[in-house]
């Protein structure tokens, strides 16, 4: 084991699209660490269908909401990345990843994906954070889903977010 300080950190996801929820992960780490990239993972594959927005417009939705937030969101960079998690966070090199919990089932999905992380490569931490109560119930799915219906997400998304779902969807957002 190394006694070396994690400076550098990935919050990874698909962000499709950023919550508040995700915006209050990464205010947690980058009061945490000095340096926190978050990677915007393309997953063309997830829920059999891939991302409802492209991985560019996901990269973009979440840059403007980080800079159109407080200062604790001064520093952070947003890349798009592809492939395995542990070798984008060699390619840029971090050496930890901050994952967000809201309820048991994301830690059992979690504490499986540590597992496997650690197995690939041992050096890069999983950091656990647990979410704010306020956005405990806040997916991106349960987003997607008051969207298409026609809901109002305003209080869920930033307002970048909310326009552009309700160019989408047309939803009320």
């Amino acid at each position: 084991m190394s006694n070396t300080n994690i400076t550098h950190v990935v919050v990874p996801g698909t962000f499709d699209p950023v919550t508040y929820g995700h915006l209050d992960v990464i205010a947690r780490a980058r009061r945490l660490f000095p340096q926190v990239t978050v990677a915007v993972a393309a997953s063309v594959g997830k829920n059999g269908t891939g991302p409802v927005f492209s991985l560019d417009e996901r990269v973009e939705m979440i840059s403007a909401a980080l800079a159109d937030g407080s200062s604790s969101f001064e520093g952070i960079e947003v890349r798009p990345f592809s492939g395995l998690l542990m070798n984008f966070c060699h390619e840029i090199g971090a050496s930890g990843v901050v994952k967000g919990l809201r309820a048991m089932t994301d830690f059992e999905y979690e504490l499986q994906q540590a597992d496997l992380n650690y197995r690939l490569s041992p050096g890069v931490e999983s950091i656990f954070v647990m979410g704010s109560p306020e956005f405990g119930y806040v997916s991106s799915s349960i987003v997607r889903e008051l969207a298409r219906l026609g809901s109002d997400v305003s209080f869920l998304v930033p307002p970048v977010v909310a326009k552009r779902l309700k160019e989408r969807f047309g939803a009320a957002c």
